[in-house]
Parts: C-alpha cells; structure tokens; sequence
C-alpha cells in the first residue's frame, strides 16, 4: 500500500478485543464462572453470545434480573480480578494482527489508536502480552473512561480527536455490532472483522449494522484500507451485478462512499 493509496484513509482506529487480542473466550469463561456462582448457569456459548462486544457493569439489570442478586462493586472487582490473572497466562493476538498493525502504524505515520469499550487495564494489559503497545503507545482510549460506552460513539470521537482527524476521515475496524455502530456513529467508515470462530458476529449482522467490508484475514486489512472509497464503491456495485459479491468484499449498500 503507497502512501498515495493510504491516503483514503487519515487514521485507523482499532477495537481490542476480538480484532487486535484473541481474548473473548477467556473472559467469557471466567464472566460464565461467575455468573453461575450468583445463580445464573449458562455455557460458554450463550455467555458469548449475550455479553461479547459489551461492557459487564453495562449489563447490570440483565444479571441482576437474572440472578435476583445485585451486581456489587465488589463482585466487578473480583471479576476483574480473575479475568485479568487468566488473561496474563493465556492471551495471544489475533491471527495477522501484529503484521496488520506494524504495516499500517508505518504507513500512516503512527495515526493509529486502540478504541475499546474495555477498562484501560485490561486493553493495556492485553496490548502489552500481546507485543502490539509499542504501536498504540499513548493512543489508547477506553470507553470506561467517557460519558458513554460503545454503541454511543464516544471512544471513537475522543481517538479521531486525539490524532487530530475529523472522524469521517478514519476507518474504524470492529468486530460486533455494538463496535460497529459506535463507529458510524462516530461518522467513520467502518471495516467488520468476521471469521469463523466464536466471538465474532456474523458478517450479516456488521452489514446491517452499517460495516462497508466484511473480511475474515486481518492479514489482508492493509491492503483493503489502501482501496479508496469511490473505487471500494464502484467494486461493490459492479460484484453486485455480476452476482459475484462475497463476505471479503461486501458492504452495506446504504454507506455513502464519499463522506
């Protein structure tokens, strides 16, 4: 990708769990642990399915609802606590993540940042045991730390804002579709991460939620940030004629390509 292709692009603004850190099984382990010692049993499927992409003390009233006990303090301090210790032990980044990463932090002279819903000790920590700090080293943001947590575009606007790029003028890389509409939100061009394994929604449900690419190789993402919106436009359509439109190359067919 030439520094002239790059240029569709002003910054690129990462998510963290599940894009950057293959973390969601393990915190979702210890999260169904614990559920099941106030009362609610679920597996480690459906605890995935209900708490990926969002924030635990966000869920307060769904637990306590289900488990008749109230979410204390306390108890999200032990939650962390555990998730945390598991995660120092067993984190790995995601397949093609720290190439992915390196390519694009040089090619964008380091106008990348880490936008996550997470709290910043864990993003951090994550981001250390991974080796991928060195590239978001200050330009991370947590959503703990803002009015509101994803869906609301908050994380995102303070990220665009911090490297000095109006939001319309980053791309914003997610994996659920809480992440995603917190980046149209935001105003960005949003590109959905969607492979096979659990901890990721399906790339119908990015669609629908705004995503304009739908890719499944984050070793690819270089090069599909380095197709300019009007041409990323133009393919889609033209794939769409053809009947030739896969999940590598799909995108919602609202998204305006020219922000």
């Amino acid at each position: 990708m030439s520094r002239s292709e790059a240029s569709s692009f002003a910054a690129v603004l990462f998510d963290c769990d599940g894009v950057l850190v293959d973390s969601e099984a393990i915190t979702n382990t210890v999260l169904r642990d614990m559920l099941e010692e106030l009362g609610w049993a679920l597996t480690r499927e459906e605890c995935m399915r209900i708490f990926v992409g969002k924030a635990v003390k966000d869920e307060r009233g769904l637990i306590e609802a289900h488990t008749g006990q109230p979410l204390t303090e306390d108890w999200m301090v032990r939650f962390r606590e555990r998730r945390n210790e598991r995660l120092m032990h067993e984190v790995q980044p995601v397949a093609g993540a720290l190439q992915a990463v390196a390519a694009i932090h040089g090619r964008l002279e380091g106008r990348i940042a880490c936008a996550s819903g997470a709290d910043r000790f864990k993003v951090e920590l994550q981001l250390e045991k991974c080796g991928l700090m060195p590239y978001f080293k200050g330009r991370v943001f947590s959503g703990h730390e803002l009015p509101r947590s994803k869906p609301a575009p908050d994380v995102y606007l303070a990220a665009a804002a911090a490297l000095g790029i109006a939001p319309q003028r980053c791309a914003v890389v997610e994996d659920t579709v809480t992440g995603v509409a917190a980046g149209i939100a935001a105003g960005a061009t949003v590109f959905g991460y969607s492979p096979a394994e659990a901890g990721h929604d399906a790339p119908d449900a990015l669609r629908g939620a705004g995503a304009t690419v739908i890719f499944t190789d984050m070793a690819r993402l270089p090069e599909l940030l380095g197709v300019s919106l009007k041409t990323l436009h133009n393919k889609l359509n033209l794939y769409r004629e053809r009947g030739q439109l896969d999940d590598e190359v799909a995108g919602s067919p609202n998204q305006n390509p020219e922000r």
